[in-house]
C-alpha cells in the first residue's frame, strides 16, 4: 500500500471543532509536525476535509 507524509502547515486555532478533531485524529500535534500513514480511503477522506491546513507528499519506499 502506498504511504503518504502529512505535515500540518497552518494552525488549528479559530477552526471549527470537527476540523480540530480531524487534525488530532491524523496524529498531528503542532505546526510543522509530520506523520506517515498508509493511503487508505479513510485517511485520504480525513486529509481532504482539512486540506487547507496540511501538506501531503508521497513517500518512497
Amino acid at each position: 500500500m502506498e504511504k503518504i507524509k502529512i505535515t500540518q502547515v497552518r494552525s488549528i486555532i479559530d477552526m471549527p471543532k470537527k476540523q480540530k478533531l480531524t487534525v488530532k485524529a491524523l496524529g498531528l500535534k503542532r505546526v510543522n509536525h509530520s506523520v506517515i500513514h498508509e493511503a487508505t480511503p479513510q485517511i485520504l477522506g480525513m486529509v481532504n476535509k482539512v486540506k487547507h491546513l496540511v501538506k501531503v507528499e508521497k513517500v518512497e519506499n
